[in-house]
């Protein structure tokens, strides 16, 4: 008999160790839960609150929570599928993301989401910003048109090798 901690998700239970979030045990089990600011090299951060799930409840970022056992996690529900489809129609409108002409199409996460939670017109009116595009660091092009605020470029920088 195994002594590894669980908690659920949906009704599976995730096995975690000491130290993983909700969104890392999930991960390693296998069970997607849809994120942009998430990335494994670098810290929590829970800026673009597309993991949002309930525990217990209660909402709360699953990349930045820590796995306790016995927690009673919701990811998949209609209100929070609602709630993530608003997220994403509101970042799609407010930058310059028009898919099907952009050279990321097709390798896109806000894209993926986008499809995987059946966005496929805009809910809101673009806002057709026209920021700076900043091509000042010799390995990042920041384009702030596009920019969805999840600091992974930030992270980058500060927090890797």
């Amino acid at each position: 008999m195994s002594d590894q901690k669980t908690f659920l998700l949906d009704g599976q239970e995730i096995p975690f160790d000491p130290g993983q979030t909700v969104m890392q045990a999930a991960l390693t089990a296998g069970v997607f839960i849809p994120h942009l600011c998430y990335h494994p090299e670098f810290r929590p951060h829970g800026s673009c609150k597309l993991c949002t799930v309930k525990i217990n409840g209660r909402p709360a970022t699953s990349c930045t929570l820590p796995a306790q056992a016995g927690m009673e996690v919701e990811s998949n529900t209609a209100e929070i599928r609602d709630k993530r489809r608003a997220l994403v129609q509101m970042l799609l409108v407010e930058g310059n993301h028009f898919c099907p002409s952009c050279e990321k199409s097709g390798h896109c996460k806000l894209q993926a989401l986008g499809y995987a939670l059946g966005v496929m017109t805009p809910h809101f009116t673009h806002f057709f910003p026209d920021r700076p595009v900043d091509a000042s660091h010799p390995e990042v092009l920041l384009d702030f048109n596009r920019c969805i605020l999840c600091e992974l470029c930030i992270r980058a920088s500060s927090e890797g090798d």
